[in-house]
């Protein structure tokens, strides 16, 4: 990465891929800033999931095999960062265990003020429209605001954030619905979302370097 560089950090959790699918977008809004650089990270799996959710499922099995080019998210990364943005699918209106457990690792950058000051998001799929798209957001900026982060969400002066279909996008932040079984995929317009909040996070952590 080039030294004088503003980098933007995307750190995510998936099992069916529909959050990695909105971490790409997210980081594509990213890189469209000029002098951004971006740093795509997955969080640590458990081993109860990787032994009873991810082996003897093909389709689950070869997604977790193509992920393991991606790092797992480290707090150097996190310190080298000048914004971060996060990514889950919920749990019961929550973040992911497997998320909690990055943040519960941040203890010493809340101590020492590491985070402080850096622009910040959050984004999460949930299997259905009112299965905790908004809660699970609200939920996941509650670290963040504790380690003193400024939080961004998306305005309504996005395209697409105005609608009435059976789609993700909120003002917490970018979304998607999976389906009950993993069955349906972000739309163009999740998408879309995911990559304005993306370059959102980047511009103001761009004019905050500057």
């Amino acid at each position: 990465m080039a030294e004088n560089s503003v980098k933007i950090l995307i750190v995510y959790y998936t099992l069916y891929g529909h959050t990695l699918q909105l971490a790409r977008a997210v980081e594509e809004g990213a890189k469209g800033v000029p002098g951004v650089e971006t740093m795509l990270r997955r969080v640590e799996e458990f081993d109860i999931v990787k032994e009873k959710a991810i082996q003897g499922n093909p389709a689950v099995e070869q997604l977790w095999q193509e992920q393991q080019q991606i790092p797992v998210c480290s707090l150097d990364d996190l310190r080298a960062a000048h914004g971060a943005i996060f990514g889950s699918p919920t749990r019961f209106g929550n973040m992911a265990a497997q998320m909690k457990q990055l943040f519960d690792t941040m203890s010493g950058l809340w101590l020492n003020g590491e985070m402080e000051g850096k622009p910040g998001g959050v984004f999460t799929s949930t299997a259905s429209t009112h299965g905790g798209q908004e809660t699970t957001l609200i939920t996941m900026m509650h670290p963040l605001l504790h380690l003193g982060m400024i939080v961004m969400g998306v305005p309504y002066s996005v395209e697409g954030m105005i609608h009435t279909e059976g789609r993700g996008g909120t003002p917490y932040g970018p979304s998607t619905t999976a389906g009950g079984q993993g069955e349906l995929q972000p739309t163009p317009e999740d998408l879309a979302i995911a990559r304005a909040l993306g370059k959102r996070v980047a511009e103001v952590a761009t004019k905050l370097q500057a």
